[in-house]
């Protein structure tokens, strides 16, 4: 396949409108214009973040808590927007002041396209410091579900699968 096939020049147009969709989503979320975030999710969306567990490598298909189960996200739009108000009114004490965070996203990949939805795999890591000597630190991967919306994406589904078991935060304010 030569880049003057279409086909290729196709995908290649596609991977750096999600990449760039991506680096768009980290920036809102780093400067804190969470309605602006909020607004990148589809009304059905389902935003998730299991519990991830040591198990056996036997056992490995019960190393994340499934929906249903506990979850340290398991939330739709209106709970996100919850989240989003209370931030912006200064009442939420876990980041007043706020954290300053830095969302690094690599390895995007898209795994599937079905037409009006892509299924997109990508690696994070965020960096948060807060206060004068609160640092954290969460690396993981998404598994997404982008919808096509309007010449961009909506995010339909975000499955957050941290790497960590344990998390050493004191709290878990930050969104992925």
């Amino acid at each position: 396949m030569t880049m003057t096939d279409p086909g290729q020049l196709t995908a290649l147009l596609l991977q750096r409108q999600v990449e760039q969709f991506y680096y768009d989503e980290a920036a809102l979320l780093d400067s804190y214009r969470l309605t602006e975030w909020v607004d990148l999710f589809s009304e059905d969306t389902h935003y998730f973040m299991p519990i991830r567990r040591t198990r056996l490598r036997r056992e490995l298909g019960k190393e994340f808590t499934k929906p249903g189960e506990a979850a340290y996200y398991d939330d739709d739009k209106s709970t996100l927007r919850l989240r989003q108000v209370k931030f912006d009114t200064g009442t939420a004490w876990a980041e007043d002041p706020p954290s300053r965070t830095r969302h690094l996203i690599s390895n995007i990949r898209i795994t599937a396209d079905r037409g009006d939805e892509l299924d997109v795999e990508s690696y994070f890591h965020l960096y948060r410091t807060r206060l004068k000597s609160e640092v954290d630190t969460w690396v993981g991967r998404r598994l997404d579900v982008l919808r096509r919306h309007e010449g961009s994406f909506l995010i339909a589904r975000r499955h957050i699968l941290l790497d960590q078991t344990v998390l050493l935060a004191r709290n878990l304010s930050t969104l992925f």
